[in-house]
């Protein structure tokens, strides 16, 4: 982990467990739909996982974490952050959040699934369940 990702992931889990820990509840409700522990349909993810994170209201206080993340940095961004791309946007692992900054760019993923890829169709499962677990930093 870089001087810049320790950081912004520790701000995360610290000043945003709650709106982590909706992320994870949501992507249970998510799981909880699908016919068993896994599912091959992609469509059965990001889609339902982003209107599950609208109807909890945390997919609206993504930017926030966002923009504390880079904060957390030392830097800050050109622009607020929305709670749409290229800021934010829902994949098929979890919310992804991305900053661009002057000398690189800070990805935050809120891991919620996981994908396996040892078959000719891919299986999602749920990810990590806890926030230590589930938040990525990296800046690339």
């Amino acid at each position: 982990m870089t001087d810049l990702e320790a950081p912004a992931r520790e701000r995360v889990l610290d000043a945003h467990a709650e709106t982590v820990e909706a992320v994870l509840d949501c992507a249970d409700a998510v799981a909880e739909s699908w016919d068993g522990p896994t599912t091959t349909d992609a469509e059965a993810v990001a889609d339902p996982l982003r209107a599950e994170l609208d109807a909890a209201g945390a997919w609206e206080r993504l930017p926030d974490l966002l923009a504390d993340a880079v904060g957390a940095t030392g830097r800050s961004l050109s622009a607020s952050p929305v709670a749409a791309p290229p800021y934010v946007t829902a994949t098929s692992r979890g919310p992804m959040l991305r900053a661009t900054l002057p000398d690189g760019r800070l990805v935050v993923l809120l891991r919620a699934f996981e994908i396996d890829r040892e078959s000719a169709d891919p299986r999602y499962r749920r990810g990590p369940s806890t926030p230590e677990a589930a938040v990525r930093v990296e800046f690339v």
